[in-house]
């Protein structure tokens, strides 16, 4: 069965000494859904991903994670152990520079999440891996894999554990428009067919084109 989550998010805000990052941010993500957060450069959407993660504190609000139980968290009352137990269960994250393990083969890479969790399953990461189109590169390096190969081992590595909640920050950005445009045919399949909800921060006007939804996000809120 697909894995399917909600996102909320209430009066977040974010400042650095006493500068204000954004103020008053308010949105939610529904089962499934593909919100694309979109800004002006030093805005804060990459810091706004993070807050999501748990892998950035916020000043003020509140974010809190559904599950597909019905099992409600709100992050705040984690501690930096539990937000990241937290996340192993249920998020998944591709970042823009690949973030894959130099030493690692890909299929090692794309295993991580899984291995974290306590869990083994090659078939599972051959089955990611087949998905999207590097079945037999699994046991090459990083290094061997140019930057579209690269990116599309960060999706199968972000979704093999079946999250209900997917994180994109510019997974385009580093990539040319055609293979940019591959790599989000990718994305959006793979989080279709699991059930994901997916957030994707991004400066490409044809990323968010495919979205459900788009965001703007400013020094004081959000709009959308």
């Amino acid at each position: 069965m697909p894995t399917h989550s909600t996102l909320t998010v209430q009066h977040l805000g974010k400042h650095y000494g006493g500068t204000p990052v954004f103020a008053q941010v308010h949105f939610a993500v529904q089962p499934g859904e593909f919100v694309a957060i979109v800004g002006d450069s030093g805005v804060g959407k990459s810091t706004l991903l993070n807050c999501l993660a748990g892998l950035d504190q916020w000043d003020e609000g509140d974010i809190t994670y559904t599950a597909a139980n019905g099992t409600a968290t709100r992050l705040a009352d984690l501690d930096d152990t539990a937000r990241a137990l937290w996340r192993r269960a249920h998020v998944g994250f591709v970042f823009q520079a690949f973030h894959v393990l130099p030493h690692l083969d890909v299929a090692q890479n794309v295993a991580l999440p899984l291995m974290l969790l306590g869990q083994t399953d090659p078939a599972r990461v051959q089955a990611m891996l087949d998905a999207v189109g590097l079945g037999a590169l699994g046991s090459r390096l990083p290094q061997q894999l140019s930057g579209g190969q690269l990116q599309r081992v960060a999706i199968a590595r972000a979704l093999v554990h079946r999250p209900g909640l997917l994180l994109a920050d510019e997974p385009t950005g580093n990539l040319d428009p055609t293979t940019a445009a591959l790599v989000m045919n990718l994305l959006l399949a793979q989080t279709r067919e699991q059930g994901a909800s997916l957030v994707l921060v991004t400066h490409s006007d044809a990323a968010a084109a495919r979205a459900d939804r788009v965001l703007r996000l400013t020094a004081s809120g959000m709009v959308g």
